[in-house]
């Protein structure tokens, strides 16, 4: 994966006074769990499904290269034929790292305020994946089924996504996603669990189709606001109150966008690093930068022990030479062997 430009990162840094989406919820956040949120189903979506109107569906993510914070899968549906018109004429939709964080939070404003048009005539939904689940997967042992890598994490997110809109009864259609990996292979997988569904994945679909580049805000801004959350409970250094407004102006200059090739970030890393424990649920222990600090000079190398029941007796130990050295009664019940002096 491409280290983001110093463009790309300063864009992929969220602003400060973002717009908390319903996705974002500080309880499950806080506690390292991985979360799906879906939006309520409109009505008119419903009504398309009855009168047959095909009905598109667009996949996207957001935060897949961060040290800090998850990574966010978000979907996006509506009726086709409104796509082009609400969505890109309308409301001027596209790939989420071509629009500014301030455009990105207004259009998920929108989308989440009951009455606008929006909100009447689009779902969405987004799974967020906690950075420790993150790690825990991918650092699981071989006796626990073995690596469960990043690409896996992120086909099953996108199946239990579209899946749950189904089940809400929407007849999804049409479903378009952003490639990752080989995008035939990719769409073959999807092809076999949804075989009704026309699907379409490309590389780029963020910027061609507009319902994945509305799924790509909804999942930038859910990752964003949920690095917000993260940072004023965990991130933000002690203040007093007439501190406390400044400290979050200057927000940015603490955390960062959370890409290990930002500086900020891994400033922050080392200066809020426990020397056993290291950081909290912000945080993925799998990435090398998190591993090298951990294994440097001012992290503190623990010794696991190995997990057992107590009882490290093997059967043959019951048999062993040492037993009938000691006198074992078992072991001389039918007498000690002669040795060749008897002879």
């Amino acid at each position: 994966m491409e280290e983001p430009t110093p463009a790309e990162i300063e864009n992929e840094t969220p602003p400060s006074n973002i717009f908390i989406p319903p996705s974002v919820i500080p309880s499950s956040l806080l506690s390292g769990r991985s979360y799906t949120y879906f939006s309520p189903v409109p009505p008119s979506l419903l009504a398309a499904t009855e009168k047959s109107v095909p009905v598109c569906l667009g996949v996207d993510e957001a935060g897949r290269g961060p040290v800090l914070g998850p990574m966010v899968y978000g979907i996006f549906y509506l009726p086709l034929p409104l796509s082009d018109p609400l969505l890109r004429q309308t409301h001027h939709f596209d790939d989420s790292k071509v629009l500014t964080p301030q455009v990105r939070s207004s259009l998920m404003q929108t989308l989440a305020t009951a009455g606008s048009d929006l909100y009447q005539s689009c779902g969405w939904a987004t799974t967020l994946l906690s950075a420790g689940d993150i790690s825990a997967g991918m650092m699981r042992p071989s006796n626990a089924g073995g690596s469960y890598n990043l690409n896996a994490q992120a086909m099953d997110a996108t199946a239990e996504l579209i899946q749950g809109v189904y089940d809400r009864g929407v007849n999804i259609q049409e479903i378009y996603v952003d490639t990752i990996g080989q995008p035939a292979a990719y769409q073959k997988k999807l092809e076999r669990i949804f075989p009704t569904a026309k699907i379409t994945v490309a590389k780029k679909a963020d910027s061609l189709y507009p319902c994945v580049s509305a799924a790509s805000v909804c999942a930038k801004v859910t990752r964003d606001a949920a690095l917000e959350v993260l940072w004023k409970t965990r991130g933000r250094p002690p203040t007093n109150d007439e501190e406390k407004d400044k400290n979050d102006e200057d927000r940015n200059m603490e955390w960062g966008s959370g890409y290990p090739s930002d500086q900020r970030c891994v400033s922050w890393l080392r200066g809020n690093m426990h020397p056993v424990f290291g950081w909290g649920p912000e945080c993925r222990f799998s990435w090398g930068t998190a591993k090298d600090m951990l294994e440097g000079p001012k992290g503190v190398k623990v010794d696991w022990p190995v997990d057992d029941d107590g009882d490290t007796h093997r059967l043959t130990d019951f048999f062993s030479a040492k037993d009938q050295e000691e006198g074992d009664e078992l072991g001389t019940w039918f007498g000690t062997p002669a040795g060749l002096e008897a002879f």
